[in-house]
């Protein structure tokens, strides 16, 4: 109930934000202000490389991700060569979660990350047994009454992924995978925007959100509210397509983006346009320096980024003090 009080005021704030703006004029011995209005409708962002208004971006783009989510992840093997799996397992080996850590994976929809971060932390929880188990080969007394000591209290707090993803096609499909893997505990999948997350301050431990951020309306409102999610000395990890760094790769790169990459769409899941704008959504992202300088901005600390396959992706971090 709290939270959910807390996101109404948050939007109603964010919606008084939006429509209007003050002016202060100063003059001698009075000052006066004006407000005006600066409504949404007014306001252009890209799709691609074509110009629309704000409110009709998130449209499209749900629009887009309903249309290929059932080809998503199919999709992503071809156009990459499968090369997406080890940007993905790279995000998790510098994550290095330990058991216990509480993920939100935001635009998550079809659960890769969330499947790779339970897998991670289980194969933590396993070495950390067999060092536990070698350890105990000649246990002193205060090795047992550890032991029980920890039975007694319950165990070490279980790890957990919350799947949080505006497009409902893509959390069923994520949904159907974690149901054909056999895989369930820990998990949960939320409908959720990006910009108006539904949880309350200081709950995670990580924040992801990979191949997801460009698609966002407002990215500095979606980097606010990551800020706002997490526990302090909580991590945001951003993996997203980003600026090449190498010329050559480069002219290489745009060429199979453009001629090869919507073609592949239309083959396989039969849809050419939504791939043509993903393809011209990477141009419209912001460069390696530039989003380190919005995450900075947003109030995260230690911001770096690693730049993967020649800066044909980067994987941006940063910390909650």
């Amino acid at each position: 109930m709290a939270a959910s009080v807390r996101l109404l005021t948050r939007r109603v704030v964010r919606l008084c934000q939006r429509r209007f703006n003050v002016t202060c004029v100063s003059g001698p011995g009075q000052q006066s202000c004006r407000g005006f209005s600066d409504a949404a409708g007014d306001r252009s962002t890209h799709f691609g490389f074509e110009t629309v208004p704000e409110e009709e971006k998130a449209k499209r783009v749900y629009k887009v991700f309903e249309n290929v989510a059932q080809k998503y992840d199919i999709m992503n093997d071809a156009m990459s060569f499968g090369i997406h799996r080890l940007w993905k397992d790279a995000l998790l080996h510098i994550m290095h979660p330990q058991p216990g850590a509480r993920l939100l994976d935001v635009a998550g929809g079809t659960g890769d990350i969330a499947f790779r971060f339970m897998d991670y932390i289980h194969s933590q929880q396993e070495k950390q047994e067999r060092l536990r188990v070698q350890s105990m080969q000649t246990p002193s007394w205060q090795d047992i009454s550890d032991k029980y000591s920890t039975e007694d209290e319950g165990g070490p707090q279980e790890s957990t992924a919350v799947i949080c993803d505006i497009n409902k096609e893509m959390l069923k499909v994520g949904k159907q995978k974690a149901e054909s893997m056999g895989v369930s505990a820990g998990l949960s999948w939320v409908v959720g925007d990006a910009e108006e997350l539904p949880f309350d301050d200081d709950q995670f431990d990580i924040y992801t959100i990979a191949f997801g951020i460009r698609n966002v309306t407002h990215i500095d409102q979606a980097l606010q509210e990551a800020l706002r999610v997490l526990k302090p000395g909580g991590r945001f990890m951003c993996l997203e397509f980003s600026k090449v760094t190498n010329p050559v790769l480069a002219r290489l790169y745009d060429a199979y983006s453009f001629q090869i990459i919507p073609a592949l769409g239309e083959v396989i899941a039969g849809d050419w346009k939504s791939y043509q704008y993903l393809v011209e959504s990477i141009r419209k992202f912001p460069d390696q320096e530039e989003f380190k300088g919005m995450i900075e901005d947003a109030g995260f600390y230690r911001v770096q980024y690693y730049n993967l396959t020649g800066g044909v992706v980067a994987l941006h971090s940063g910390f909650k003090l």
